[in-house]
């Protein structure tokens, strides 16, 4: 089993800055994608930011500019920089991998429990 743990969610006036961090950890051979998501109050859960095993990165276009995803494939962490805060990042914000657990095993899907992030404007 593979649990991910997130930190770093918080209140911030608009215009801030916050740094989401997020750690896999248990039966980990290696981990792929990784990445965030969020989910405003009545809204879907959509996509903010991922990053392949090799760096490749994605960003949703509402954040892109603003936010930066970064990740450590030897401790297997992910992180989200964001700035320039706005009202509509509040969300609870997910992190998400794929990991493989074993050498030939098949990916699975992992989700942390989620952190609330709030922007004041």
């Amino acid at each position: 089993q593979v649990q991910l743990v997130e930190s770093g969610g918080g209140l911030v006036q608009a215009g801030g800055s916050l740094n989401l961090s997020c750690a896999a950890s248990g039966r980990i051979f290696t981990t792929n994608l990784m990445g965030w998501y969020r989910q405003r109050t009545g809204k879907q859960r959509e996509m903010v930011a991922s990053i392949t095993y090799g760096g490749h990165t994605n960003y949703a276009d509402s954040v892109n500019g603003r936010f930066t995803i970064s990740r450590d494939n030897n401790k297997h962490t992910v992180n989200l920089e964001m700035s320039s805060l706005e009202p509509e990042d509040t969300a609870v914000y997910y992190c998400h991998a794929v990991v493989y657990g074993a050498v030939g095993a098949p990916p699975s899907d992992y989700w942390g429990q989620g952190t609330q992030v709030t922007v004041s404007s």
